[in-house]
């Protein structure tokens, strides 16, 4: 799909865009060595689909301390390319805190987070960078043009938070997002630097980014058997992306209950004109039943939001870190171990 450069002359002639690939990494062991192999022809100089230069330049693997030793992965795979970065976690802090980490170790003009799991292809890199070009857009989200590779369920809840609930809960402004995306450099790392704990990436790009682009991708089968997300992990990233939308839920709650108020006083007159003109009994328990555990079970939720609006208040106040970064003692002794073998 792309031709590499190989001509200095046409390089010179040309605006080379760096690029810095960032990959959290959790369930990774067996999939990693294929997705890096993939990326190894663009670290040579490429023209993308519409001749655009670009090369990438650094493959920032972060270790978010999954179960199945995807650590001892990225260390052979470090110690094997000096163009992969690795970056360790002290503990696992998830999918969205790992790729703020690793565009935070980031050095390029752009930044693309891709899943570790293979179903997005390292080839459609010069189509996103295509996309953000010819809009002047500052970051692209890949659009799969197929269903994605996941059960009935879990892709109609995926379509009615990204459809409906994310337009409702934000400014709707991109709500195709998902993990293959290009950012700008500038503003992916400006961004891990100062958001806090607890935010949903892509709301946190709404925050910095007004031109948003999309680019067609076909996503492909993952590699390994078993998915990363359970649906308890799932609606944790739901609630993340409630909390990350500021007070727009609250207002949401008030409207309804605005709402409610005004059809309660029509209901209320409508009753009693019924019962002075007509002289009709008032019935219907049933219905002033359902009504109190509906405004009951808002005021719960309202109530439930308004606590974890202060809890993230509290962990931001003590200074909860969005995430914590280390080095890898075992990678630097295996290095040392390599340079003083060749030295002898």
């Amino acid at each position: 799909m792309y031709d590499v450069v190989m001509n200095s002359s046409q390089e010179s002639a040309q605006v080379r865009h760096s690029v810095s690939v960032v990959v959290p990494v959790y369930l990774g062991s067996k999939t990693l060595g294929t997705l890096l192999e993939e990326i190894r022809p663009l670290i040579n100089p490429t023209l993308s689909p519409s001749g655009i230069e670009f090369q990438v330049k650094e493959v920032v693997l972060v270790n978010d301390c999954g179960p199945d030793g995807s650590e001892h992965t990225i260390r052979e795979l470090a110690l094997q390319n000096d163009w992969v970065k690795p970056v360790w976690l002290s503990k696992n802090y998830g999918q969205h805190a790992a790729t703020l980490a690793g565009m935070a170790a980031t050095t390029s003009e752009w930044i693309i987070t891709i899943d570790e799991d293979g179903q997005q292809n390292p080839t459609d890199f010069g189509d996103l960078l295509d996309t953000a070009v010819a809009n002047d857009a500052p970051l692209v989200y890949g659009k799969p043009t197929n269903r994605p590779p996941h059960g009935i369920l879990r892709n109609t809840l995926s379509w009615i938070v990204k459809h409906t609930l994310f337009r409702l809960l934000t400014d709707g402004a991109h709500n195709n997002f998902n993990s293959f995306r290009l950012v700008s450099g500038t503003i992916g790392r400006t961004l891990a630097a100062y958001v806090g704990d607890g935010v949903y990436l892509d709301v946190a790009l709404t925050w910095m980014v007004q031109n948003v682009a999309q680019c067609p991708v076909q996503l492909r089968q993952e590699t390994r058997s078993t998915s990363g997300y359970n649906y308890r992990q799932l609606s944790s990233h739901f609630w993340r992306l409630v909390l990350s939308a500021g007070t727009r839920p609250l207002r949401l709650a008030a409207l309804i209950g605005v709402t409610a108020f005004i059809t309660g006083i029509f209901a209320a007159a409508t009753i009693v004109i019924g019962k002075v003109n007509y002289g009709y009994a008032v019935s219907g328990w049933a219905s002033l039943f359902a009504a109190l555990m509906l405004i009951g079970g808002l005021i719960l939720l309202v109530l439930g939001v308004l606590a974890e609006y202060l809890g993230m208040i509290v962990r931001a106040s003590i200074g909860k870190p969005l995430y914590v970064t280390m080095g890898d003692p075992d990678l630097t002794a295996l290095r040392r171990s390599r340079n003083s073998m060749q030295i002898k």
